[in-house]
């Protein structure tokens, strides 16, 4: 099978759990989340089940991951914030500990992106991260709209429904 009928067999809506990982942001002031929500919805026809925002702290971003793992209403968990080399960036720990399999391309390819469309070499200093849990996908993202932005519409959009495809189908 072509990777186009791979992605033709995709569901044409996944079911999203957003998690905003910040200090200092509220729903009032979360931009990213409020973009990967509309990017989500509004652009592309997925829903958005859940929607949180949790403080840099590895135990509560580990807790909401997982609560989203567990749930059977959530495909693929989006977590932006936390991803950098500051002590208090603490995402890639928790996402990393959930993580069964990984898909280190979409670090690869975000950094790449990165470099040659947005912030060049500084690029260098993001964690970004995706890989499965169970049945669920995760995608760990930098906090800020031009990384969420980049991330969505290069990486995560053209390959979401076909990422849960993969995930889901049983043994041929």
């Amino acid at each position: 099978m072509t990777h186009v009928e791979h992605k033709r067999e995709a569901p044409s809506s996944v079911k999203c759990m957003v998690l905003t990982v910040s200090d200092t942001r509220n729903t009032d002031t979360d931009k990213s989340g409020k973009i990967i929500i509309e990017k989500l919805t509004e652009e592309s026809g997925h829903s958005v089940n859940e929607y949180k925002i949790v403080k840099d702290d590895q135990k509560g971003i580990t807790e909401a991951v997982t609560q989203g793992i567990a749930d059977p209403d959530i495909d693929v968990v989006l977590l932006n914030g936390g991803t950098g080399i500051a002590e208090r960036d603490v995402t890639i720990e928790a996402v990393q500990t959930l993580i069964t399999k990984e898909l280190p391309g979409f670090g690869e390819l975000f950094r790449m992106l990165s470099y040659n469309e947005d912030i060049g070499s500084a690029a260098l200093l993001s964690r970004a991260t995706a890989g499965i849990s169970e049945k669920t996908a995760i995608f760990s993202m930098p906090g800020s709209s031009g990384a969420v932005k980049l991330a969505m519409d290069r990486l995560i959009l053209p390959e979401v429904s076909h990422v849960v495809r993969e995930i889901n189908k049983g043994p041929k």
